[in-house]
């Protein structure tokens, strides 16, 4: 049998080591590959000092509607995959990407500027007192109810006194049943955290009754349930601390107002639309109670006497009857035009 020649020194085929040169050989590669991360992360971390912070929910419905709301407002940035922090492009903001819970907690101790998440929770939260909501932005909206089986024994929270509470609202629950108990005076009722699949806790023999999130009832209608009792409704706000951090420089702080502003702009292009028409001065006044505006309608002298043209911001719900109105008292040369952003006093 002829053995096999040996490889070439200058051959392209590379050598593995064996034992402790092989483990060398990773370890090196290790150090490199953490030193390259660690370097990484702090180039990012050196970034954000002249940065505003900005904390935003990083999964779920309330991230979809966030990010939207980013783009409305030209805020562009872009995100490395698995990386939570953002930079912002035409701006000195960075986006930070936290659970919707945490945000409440970051703004409040001044880790981060500003935070976009739900009354929720923020009452949920230790730190409501802490915090200023600056803008309601309209998503997310929701209830908070104490809801038990339809055809159960117990349709009060009177009469769930005393008994099993499953919810991922600790706090809120607690607070509540803790009055009604006072009040009944037949026990403290057991409130139990449970982080998910809230509305299958009745039927699997776990609770008398939940305290759960009501978006649009179908899941908990589903589930054999309805609400009896309603702690608070909440929608997705814009947040910052009542004491700002240190980090918030006279350079960075008039960007709070900016964003606002722009936020502020987007929902109401979101919500508006522009009405224009034409009418006889003699039924401007009944014409001017279909479209008030937001402030105030515009009025003008036309070329053709005794006429007027009047614009008009009015809600898109309203839009088909408001044309149907302004027809029947004469209006003419009807337009409505879509809003693609403007700027709103807030």
């Amino acid at each position: 049998m002829v053995p096999p020649a040996p490889l070439d020194s200058s051959s392209s085929v590379p050598q593995t080591p064996i034992g402790s040169s092989a483990q060398s050989a990773v370890s090196e590669q290790a150090t490199k590959s953490r030193f390259g991360a660690e370097s990484a992360m702090s180039l990012l971390v050196e970034s954000l000092k002249d940065r505003l912070l900005l904390a935003v929910p990083k999964k779920g419905r309330l991230m979809e509607k966030t990010l939207e709301l980013l783009a409305g407002a030209d805020i562009k940035y872009n995100r490395a995959h698995r990386l939570d922090v953002a930079l912002v492009q035409n701006h000195p903001i960075a986006l930070v990407f936290l659970p919707a819970a945490d945000i409440p907690r970051f703004v409040a101790l001044g880790s981060v500027a500003l935070g976009i998440t739900g009354q929720d929770v923020i009452a949920e939260s230790t730190h409501a007192d802490q915090i200023t909501e600056l803008l309601p932005l309209g998503f997310g909206k929701c209830s908070l109810q104490v809801q038990v089986p339809v055809s159960g024994p117990l349709q009060t929270i009177e009469q769930l006194s005393g008994g099993r509470i499953a919810t991922s609202f600790e706090v809120l629950a607690g607070e509540l049943f803790k009055q009604v108990d006072d009040q009944v005076g037949k026990g403290k009722t057991q409130v139990e955290y449970v982080g998910g699949s809230v509305e299958a806790a009745c039927a699997l023999g776990m609770a008398d009754g939940i305290v759960d999130l009501v978006e649009s009832g179908d899941t908990m209608r589903a589930a054999g349930l309805h609400a009896i009792h309603t702690l608070l409704t909440s929608e997705a706000v814009l947040i910052t601390s009542r004491t700002p951090h240190a980090s918030l420089t006279p350079e960075l702080a008039p960007i709070i107002p900016l964003i606002k502003s722009r936020f502020a702009g987007v929902l109401a292009a979101k919500k508006f639309v522009y009405a224009s028409y034409n009418i006889k001065r003699e039924s401007l006044a009944a014409a001017l109670k279909i479209t008030p505006g937001r402030r105030a309608p515009t009025v003008s002298p036309l070329e053709e006497e005794g006429w007027v043209a009047v614009s008009a911001m009015v809600e898109r719900k309203a839009m088909a009857n408001a044309m149907d109105e302004l027809e029947k008292t004469g209006a003419e040369d009807i337009l409505i035009f879509a809003l693609d952003n403007c700027r709103v006093g807030v």
